[in-house]
């Protein structure tokens, strides 16, 4: 019977074969990339190698088999909880925030629980490749609790008066947070960008609905993929400004979903058919905003992340509370289409003049504590 190979042995058998160059690199099992990444997570293997584990997958593409691998590590080591409450919105925008636009849709789930659906937003405080704006900035502006653990996160969630909750990648995955200082230093976009929107830290007793974004069009499948994977019972993938879940307000788009075992549908969508007409695609980033000093290149946040976060907020909370503008457009236009993708409408349009509504109640705004 032959002994088991440690972590390092297993890590090495990997790089061997992953880091061999364009034309000799192959492809490795999921069960060997969820032990490399678990030996990882677990400090088990030197920061060098952790890094070419990281950087060699990216550079020949990694397959649907190693991401997986990858997530499955990732959820072995996460804090998951099923909340008090029958059926939960998963939203996961990008964890490297925004920095060409304001980002409203930190304000989502509390416009979701305003209309009856419980949601679940998360996130970090900064990550590459853009270290931009991102949902614990800007619900920390709003004076949000943005380090809850998971159960506590989960107790927001059955609480009549919230229904939302944010919950950070510190407090339910803190191994996979501690890599964030590497991820900085290998400077390029790697497998944990893609999969780590995906751990579900906060499920429903009976269903859970996974919502994010996305720019290229590779990603929907490979989101559907994973999402299926993570055990997501439906999923709405949105092709949003910056890659995150409210779409363009200006031109049309594109989202695609599905539910159960249904297969991955594409769907053209329309700010015009929803009633949004705008000039802007998205809330700009205010001009009086002072200079980033910490700015270097084009990818970085041009402007001072806490008075952009700031900004974010008071225009999000003036939306909750039925202020028209691009911030109301586009909370009007993703939950619109997440209402819709759950079938509490029979159109995005209808859900659309439902959310109005709501806003224009400015009981949203409550919720937002």
């Amino acid at each position: 019977m032959s002994k088991p190979r440690s972590p390092r042995q297993i890590m090495r058998s990997i790089l061997q074969r992953i880091a061999t160059g364009p034309e000799l690199s192959k492809d490795i099992a999921e069960d060997e990339a969820r032990a490399g990444m678990d030996a990882i997570l677990n400090q088990q293997v030197d920061e060098v190698q952790a890094g070419i584990f990281f950087i060699a997958l990216r550079m020949k593409r990694e397959t649907d088999e190693e991401n997986r691998g990858v997530l499955s590590a990732i959820i072995d080591a996460s804090d998951r909880v099923v909340a008090d409450v029958d059926e939960v919105v998963d939203i996961a925008d990008p964890y490297d925030g925004y920095n060409r636009s304001l980002p409203v849709s930190p304000f989502l789930p509390a416009l979701l629980a305003e209309c009856g659906v419980h949601a679940v937003c998360h996130g970090l405080d900064e990550v590459g490749p853009k270290y931009g704006i991102t949902h614990r900035h800007v619900l920390q502006a709003a004076g949000v609790d943005v380090d809850k653990t998971p159960a506590e996160a989960a107790a927001r969630l059955s609480d009549p008066d919230l229904g939302w909750a944010y919950v950070d990648q510190a407090r339910f995955a803190p191994k996979l947070h501690d890599l964030v200082d590497l991820r900085a230093r290998m400077v390029k976009r790697n497998v944990i960008t893609t999969v780590e929107v995906l751990p579900r830290p906060i499920s429903g007793r009976q269903r859970t609905h996974f919502v994010t974004g996305y720019v290229h069009k590779p990603y929907p499948p490979i989101y559907a993929m994973l999402a299926r994977h993570a055990g997501f019972d439906s999923a709405l993938l949105i092709r949003g400004v910056e890659g995150g879940v409210i779409p363009s307000l200006r031109q049309p788009g594109r989202f695609f979903h599905y539910h159960g075992a249904g297969e991955l549908i594409g769907v053209d969508t329309d700010p015009l058919s929803l009633g949004i007409e705008q000039e802007l695609r998205a809330p700009p980033l205010p001009s009086d905003l002072p200079p980033n000093p910490d700015a270097s290149d084009e990818i970085t946040l041009p402007v001072d992340r806490r008075a952009a976060a700031r900004a974010a907020a008071e225009q999000g909370r003036a939306a909750l509370s039925g202020a028209r503008g691009a911030a109301y457009d586009a909370l009007v236009y993703s939950s619109a289409l997440i209402l819709h993708h759950l079938g509490r409408f029979d159109s995005p349009r209808a859900a659309a003049e439902s959310v109005r509504k709501v806003l224009d109640s400015g009981r949203a705004a409550q919720r937002v504590a």
